[in-house]
């Protein structure tokens, strides 16, 4: 109590002028060494596959034509066609599986399910993208493959034990959170006001889901798909596990294949000395794929920013 008979408050603690001044110079260059981090990453992996894989052309002496041409990948001929063909064998059949399906989802989420169902129903669907992929490797090993055996076997079709179409179910059941999660977000995004006045036009829900809120929000559900697509493209165990190892360009999905990431697996887990020409491929292998699923996110940030709709 002061002398004036009023109770005082002991006065809030304020930083020293000095630490005042510095205050916001060293949050900003705090924030900018996190934002940095990422993009040094970037360089440094586009640095050390650039250089690992300029080693290795030129010490197994072949062109990067053939290395990407080429249909033997054993070496010293280190043609990687059928991995190539294999990793977008599953890349597009996973996606005849997740595409639909997760759009599907994505529109009865935002706009047929209750809001007490949609709080339900998207965080069980998301737990999907928490599971991890060696899970959905065995998933493929002890249910899929047995189920298509069942179902294929009696019309004489020979399932093998590792097989292209069940890499490409499990990685298709894989990737559905991204697309519905991403989809859902893009179409709840769109503004009510175009709802109502489908409503008010005498449409169905159906006609409005389809005909105006599917439209209006088209930029970022393909944007989903692209990057749906390169993460099946870099999927690594749930295809080592399901597709097997051997390198082929085949159409038959039931017979074993071989990725671009199965490869890198089989050579870093294997006994090549480093520095050899074996051990060096895996870094070219790695600077393709590393091209293509960049490509594909350039792509799906190039269609989102022309076609994405603004609404004031």
């Amino acid at each position: 109590m002061n002398k004036s008979g009023q109770i005082s408050t002991p006065e809030l603690w304020a930083p020293p002028g000095l630490w005042r001044r510095l205050e916001g110079p060293l949050a900003h260059l705090f924030l900018l060494l996190c934002t940095l981090t990422t993009v040094l990453t970037t360089i440094s992996i586009v640095v050390i596959l650039s250089v690992q894989s300029a080693q290795f052309f030129r010490v197994s002496g072949i062109s990067p034509i053939r290395f990407l041409t080429g249909t033997d990948v054993e070496a010293p001929h280190f043609g990687i066609l059928p991995l190539i063909w294999g990793t977008f064998m599953i890349a597009l059949g996973s996606s005849v599986i997740a595409l639909p399906v997760g759009l599907l989802s994505a529109i009865y989420l935002s706009e047929y399910a209750p809001r007490k169902v949609r709080a339900v129903l998207k965080p069980s669907l998301e737990l999907l993208a928490g599971i991890p992929t060696i899970v959905y490797g065995f998933l493929a090993l002890q249910l899929v493959t047995p189920g298509l055996r069942l179902l294929l076997n009696p019309f004489g079709l020979d399932v093998e034990q590792f097989n292209a179409l069940s890499a490409c179910i499990v990685v298709g059941v894989m990737v559905i959170p991204m697309v519905s999660s991403l989809s859902e977000d893009v179409l709840s995004a769109v503004p009510q006001g175009l709802r109502e006045a489908g409503y008010g036009l005498g449409a169905t829900k159906f006609e409005v889901s389809t005909r105006i809120v599917l439209p209006a929000a088209l930029s970022g559900v393909f944007a989903s798909f692209i990057l749906a697509l390169s993460r099946a493209v870099g999927e690594t165990m749930a295809v080592v596990l399901a597709a097997g190892r051997v390198p082929s360009i085949t159409l038959n999905p039931l017979v074993s294949i071989e990725t671009m990431t199965a490869y890198i697996v089989a050579v870093v887990g294997g006994e090549e000395a480093p520095g050899s020409p074996t051990s060096l491929s895996l870094f070219a292998v790695a600077m393709v794929l590393f091209i293509v699923t960049l490509s594909m996110n350039i792509v799906s940030r190039i269609v989102l920013a022309r076609y994405r709709e603004a609404y004031v």
